[in-house]
Order: C-alpha cells, then sequence, then structure tokens
C-alpha cells in the first residue's frame, strides 16, 4: 500500500491540517502521563489533557465552540480491521509518526466497502491534523514498532461513549457501536467477532511491510 505524506494533494478529500495553535504542551503530556499498551486502547476523555490551557484554548476552534472531549488511542498497530465515521470531523495529534488508512463515506455501496479504495496517509509527529466527517478511519499504525504510537483524539464530547438505543428502523442502526460512531468490520477483525457489522470486503490491509 501506497503512503502518502499528508502534506500531498490526495489528502485534501479526506482532511487538512490545522496550523497556529501551540500543541507541544498536549504532545508532552500524551507522552507523560499516557500509557503505551502492547495492543491498542482508546479513552475519549482524558484529564490529563482536558486540563491543559492549550487545550481549553484550541477547543472552540476544533468544533465552533462546541463542547470538545480530547482523549487518546495509544499502542501498536499496522491492521486497518474496521472502519469508522462520526457526524463530525476528528482532530489527531500525535507524539511519533503516524499512519492513518482513509476511505471516503461516498465509496460505501450496497453496505460494503471494497478495502481497495483505502489510502494510506503518515502524519508525522507534533502535526495537527482534521480528519473530515465524511472519511472514514480507525486505530492509527505506528511507523516504528519500538515506539509505537500516542495519538490524541478530539471529537465533540460524548463521541465514542455508550451507544444510544434506536428504533432499529435503518440501514445505519445496524453500523451505531457508539454514540455517534458507525463502523464497518472487516471480517478478520476483533470487532467483527464482538458483533459488529461485517462491511468490509478484500484484503484486510497491512502495512508491517511498508
Amino acid at each position: 500500500m501506497k503512503i502518502y505524506p499528508v502534506t500531498d494533494p490526495e489528502f485534501r478529500a479526506y482532511g487538512r491540517i490545522l496550523e497556529g495553535y501551540d500543541t507541544q504542551p498536549i504532545v508532552n503530556a500524551l507522552n507523560e502521563l499516557t500509557p503505551l499498551p502492547e495492543g491498542t486502547a482508546y479513552v475519549p476523555e482524558e484529564p490529563a489533557l482536558q486540563e491543559l490551557p492549550e487545550a481549553k484554548e484550541l477547543a472552540p476552534t476544533l468544533f465552533g465552540g462546541l463542547p470538545v472531549e480530547f482523549g487518546w488511542c495509544n499502542g501498536h498497530n499496522t491492521k486497518l480491521n474496521c472502519l469508522e465515521y462520526h457526524r463530525s470531523s476528528e482532530f489527531n495529534l500525535g507524539t511519533e509518526d503516524f499512519v492513518l488508512i482513509l476511505a471516503k463515506q461516498s465509496e460505501i455501496q450496497d453496505g460494503k466497502l471494497d478495502t481497495a479504495a483505502c489510502k494510506a496517509f503518515l502524519v508525522p509527529k507534533g502535526v495537527l491534523v482534521e480528519v473530515y466527517a465524511t472519511s472514514l478511519h480507525y486505530a492509527p499504525c505506528h511507523t516504528d514498532p519500538a515506539k509505537g504510537f500516542r495519538v490524541m483524539v478530539a471529537l465533540p464530547k460524548g463521541t465514542n461513549t455508550e451507544a444510544p438505543k434506536t428504533a432499529g428502523k435503518t440501514f445505519e442502526d445496524r453500523l451505531l457501536r457508539a454514540n455517534n460512531k458507525w463502523l464497518l468490520a472487516h471480517p478478520d477483525a476483533p470487532e467483527a467477532k464482538d458483533g459488529a457489522y461485517v462491511g468490509l470486503t478484500g484484503e484486510n490491509p497491512d502495512i508491517a511491510a511498508e
């Protein structure tokens, strides 16, 4: 799988780089105050990040004044496994270089998405990126197994918390795995075995070789 830098024009359809804010204290807090598991772990809201003056300054810019949760996704990973989307953008910031494997929501056809449509993008450490609401994404991938990844995840408050009860009348209701989180799993993914909707076809991309 070719890996594009986020500075490449290919990224423009999926997201953008956000500049102008001092994010180094957020990077420092991620490094010093959050764990690095062997697998992957996700926390929707991390007090050590939430209370940083720099996070409080950044928050109104991200979602136009809506309450923001600053959490993290850390660990080691090289596979796609799943793709999810929100009704909102997601902002990511890493302590090390990391890779995002992305696709477009418009590429879902008849409830399925062929993973051949996915593209991979390298995000340099310390660079804040916005991943648009129409961009399917999931856990980051590391570029160095010795370092893994620690990535801030900023979303509207309440996202990725317990799933609401719906009337179950739409196809999307089958995908809803948490608040503001719709997910398609690859059949090889652990999430599929946990009852997630299997909506990814083709190979389960793995960037380990790259």
